[in-house]
């Protein structure tokens, strides 16, 4: 069968679809998935340019979507037929974070779902969204549920609470979509007037051009009568982290989930301290949250909104169609 494999040194150019062993038939516990479509994040972006280190012939790509062909002895969660997405830790089941690595993560410590078909513990997947089209379900793998982990798991987010979202990537839009879906009010920020208008149409209630607003914090504040954002959905890392302090409200919420800006800086610690805010890091979510996120998905009246979709073979375009920066929401790749 047809599989995408990323050659070292890494780069987009290192991509190239090759021949491969088919899997076989699932063993007890496991499931044969013809797998259909798959999302980019920016994960798998350091993945493939060789920003986070990858053995050589490594299958890229931490989200999977397709259909179980077969099941093994003992599975009763799934049958032959059914729509469903991976895990991004497939490792971690439920119950607090035990990992703070990458080392169990399709795409990068182990093969991922830039192929035709895998045999997998059943665990290591859930059922899709009911209705979703396979690319639909790929983007709530890896963006879709660090959004959710970010404002419900964590953030506890309410009816009126306001939501600051950085940038108009994958998490972010989906940052949006959940907020407004539970009724609270969301500021969003891009540098092109054209998405501010895109996100408006999605139900942001205010948006903000950081190019030309570069004091993006204090317009938060305005926006917000000088009480601030309940929640921040901090993407940028090191060169956002301090306006972001500066726009969250007293004893709020800030969620680090990006590091667009960099891996490192200086946190202006005595800020955070003195507004007795939550800076709390994290990276996706288990699969017990998933779970979650499916069941709330099916009641929310949204769909994911996908930029673009590109074949497989095609990969190392839609690599820089991201780059560009140019989409808005989720890239998908059709296999």
């Amino acid at each position: 069968m047809k599989a995408l494999k990323l050659a070292q040194p890494a780069g987009l150019d290192a991509l190239s679809i090759v021949d491969i062993d088919d899997p076989g038939t699932p063993g007890p516990g496991e499931i044969r998935v013809r797998l259909r479509a798959s999302s980019l994040n920016y994960h798998d972006y350091a993945v493939v340019t060789g920003a986070i280190p990858a053995e050589d012939g490594r299958i890229p790509m931490s989200d999977g979507a397709g259909t179980v062909e077969a099941v093994g002895e003992g599975v009763t969660e799934f049958a032959e037929g059914d729509a469903v997405v991976s895990c991004f830790f497939p490792l971690w089941q439920d119950g607090e974070p035990r990992i703070a690595d990458f080392s169990t993560t399709p795409g990068d410590g182990i093969d991922g779902y830039a192929r035709e078909a895998v045999v997998t513990p059943a665990s290591w997947f859930t059922r899709a969204p009911r209705g979703y089209s396979h690319a639909e379900a790929a983007t709530i793998t890896t963006a879709g549920l660090t959004a959710w982990r970010a404002l419900v798991v964590n953030g506890g987010l309410k009816p009126g609470d306001t939501v600051l979202a950085l940038g108009t990537g994958g998490v972010s839009i989906f940052a949006l979509q959940i907020a407004k879906a539970a009724g609270a009010h969301v500021i969003i920020t891009s540098s092109s007037d054209e998405k501010l208008e895109r996100a408006r149409a999605l139900g942001a209630d205010a948006t903000i051009n950081y190019r030309t607003t570069g004091n993006w914090a204090e317009a938060v504040l305005d926006i917000t009568h000088g009480r601030g954002a309940d929640h921040v959905v901090e993407v940028g890392g090191p060169g956002t982290l301090e306006q972001s302090i500066r726009a969250c409200r007293i004893g709020g919420h800030i969620s680090l989930i990006g590091i667009l800006t960099g891996l490192g800086g200086d946190i202006p610690t005595f800020l955070l301290m003195a507004r007795q805010q939550r800076l709390h890091g994290l990276i996706v979510g288990s699969r017990r949250h998933q779970e979650d996120f499916v069941r709330a998905l099916e009641v929310m009246s949204f769909r994911p909104v996908i930029d673009r979709t590109f074949p497989l073979a095609q990969t190392a375009d839609a690599f820089r169609h991201e780059e560009s920066g140019r989409h808005f929401g989720k890239i998908c790749l059709e296999i």
